[in-house]
């Protein structure tokens, strides 16, 4: 396989704060892993807590004394119609740069990188129509409005699957609401970032609106706890999310969290067995099933389980696994080593739990180097098995057998997490019907559906809030109401 190159960074070994590219305080870079060869294949700077400080104080200085929030929406949209030029043009270095770093298919690496630049456009889309003041009826003042103020440094922290995606996702409402913002990627996927920073740059975004520090879970920590911060906006796994929680909770700072899931798909009677197997088959290979929202329970009717078993375990052994620029790949390597570790873990798991073992459960032999992990299919699995109910964050599905509609829906429910879920059908009073009572954020017919131009997030344990739409802004935002005896000669 060739080897993928580190996209051409201006300051690799550096971080951005108050506009300059600054030297790490301790001297210390990330080693960036490639999946594919298990080598290091690039360095950055490495943020500390002294880093995080002063990037704080650069994101509050840029918001409290800097022009970002008081400029129009129409001022910062223009800025930022900039800035997403200068991200399209990036294109190619964004989609090497996640396979580099993830060991995602180059067949997927474009559509990844456009939907994460298009969080931009649509964050422009929504401002350009959105009523940042609105004049409203008050019975206490002949004139009141309500005006949508941001909420001010934001701390955005994402993880390392889809690194590109979820940071335009927190980056772009901080922009277009008047807010700053201290990007915090995950210490193996920060190549992303640094390209978001560049083009902030070039767009003449000003000093302090945009920061990067990269940094490991102290240092990320230690900005959590930094009280200039004003929102933490976070994307990982639960147990991290609490602890934001906590932290954020204590001084009353605004948070939202997109957490984990253990999703389940419901199989209807109407869905052919070699349909729903062609649909669960496929989606748990999807970035080697290292997506929050992946459909990782299976409920079937018992008198189908073992058909639908079999059914699953062929499209799992049809599977083609590849190095990530194998145009003939169907699933690339797991991110990195611990991660491998995690779900060989939780398969012996699934082994010792008493859940039968159809397929995978291995490192593929043919594979002499990567992270690699077989698609994997537990069968006759109990809901309340370890399996079946912890994030595994691997090409793990487990089939579960239900009784009728009302037992699937119960065991559907009987999770910590609520973050997506799918009906498998083809009736569409059954979809809706199922998908009402499903206690998800997100449902989709016939496979796992996600439109992030619309609000996303969980229920229950997948987190607090939305990111994406017009409810997804909001988060970004403070309300206020201001009561004034008669309207002012210019509204800003």
């Amino acid at each position: 396989m060739s080897e993928y190159k580190m996209p051409q960074l201006k300051h690799p070994d550096r971080l951005f704060i108050g506009g300059k590219w600054v030297e790490p305080h301790s001297g210390r870079q990330l080693e960036i892993v490639s999946p594919d060869t298990e080598q290091v294949a690039g360095r950055v700077a490495e943020a500390d807590e002294t880093d995080m400080d002063h990037a704080v104080a650069a994101a509050r200085e840029a918001f409290d004394r800097g022009p970002w929030p008081w400029m129009s929406p129409g001022e910062r949209i223009a800025i930022m119609e900039r800035m997403v030029e200068a991200l399209r043009r990036r294109h190619p270095e964004l989609a090497e740069a996640w396979s580099l770093q993830m060991g995602g298919l180059q067949t997927t690496a474009p559509y990844l990188t456009a939907r994460g630049t298009m969080n931009f456009e649509d964050a422009i889309a929504i401002g350009k129509k959105f009523e940042f003041i609105k004049k409203v009826e008050s019975a206490a003042s002949p004139t009141a409005y309500i005006v949508q103020e941001p909420v001010g440094v934001v701390a955005a922290i994402a993880p390392w699957n889809v690194p590109y995606m979820i940071m335009a996702a927190k980056v772009a409402p901080s922009l277009l609401t008047g807010s700053t913002v201290i990007m915090k990627p995950s210490p193996e996927t920060p190549l992303e970032a640094y390209i978001i920073a560049e083009c902030a740059e070039e767009a003449g975004i000003p000093a302090g609106v945009v920061n990067l520090v990269p940094a490991h879970r102290e240092a990320s920590d230690h900005l959590v706890n930094n009280p200039g911060v004003d929102k933490v906006s976070f994307t990982g796994s639960t147990l991290a999310g609490k602890r934001i929680a906590e932290v954020c909770g204590s001084r009353i700072a605004r948070c939202s969290l997109e957490l984990g899931g253990k999703s389940a798909a419901v199989v209807m009677d109407d869905m052919s067995i070699q349909e729903a197997a062609n649909i669960l088959g496929g989606a748990i290979t999807l970035v080697s099933g290292q997506v929050c929202a992946m459909l990782t329970r299976a409920i079937v009717p018992k008198k189908r389980h073992d058909e639908l078993a079999d059914a699953i375990a062929s499209v799992m052994k049809q599977t083609r696994l590849g190095y990530s620029n194998d145009p003939e790949a169907q699933m690339g390597p797991l991110a990195m080593a611990r991660q491998l570790d995690r779900v060989e873990s939780y398969i012996q798991a699934g082994q010792s739990g008493g859940a039968d073992l159809v397929t995978g459960g291995n490192r593929p032999s043919q594979m002499n180097r990567g992270y690699f992990m077989e698609p994997t299919l537990f069968a006759n699995v109990s809901n309340d098995m370890k399996i079946a109910q912890e994030e595994i964050f691997g090409p793990v599905l487990s089939l579960i057998p239900c009784e009728d509609e009302e037992d699937a829906i119960r065991i559907a429910n009987e999770s910590n997490y609520g973050l997506n879920g799918s009906v498998l059908t083809h009736d569409p009073d059954a979809a809706w019907r199922v998908a009402r009572r499903i206690r998800t954020g997100n449902v989709g017919q016939n496979g796992m559906r996600s439109d992030f131009s619309l609000p996303f997030g969980g229920y229950k344990q997948s987190g607090i809030g939305r990111e994406g739409g017009e409810q997804g802004l909001f988060h970004y935002l403070e309300t206020k109401t201001i009561l004034v005896d008669e309207a002012p000669s210019k509204l800003t």
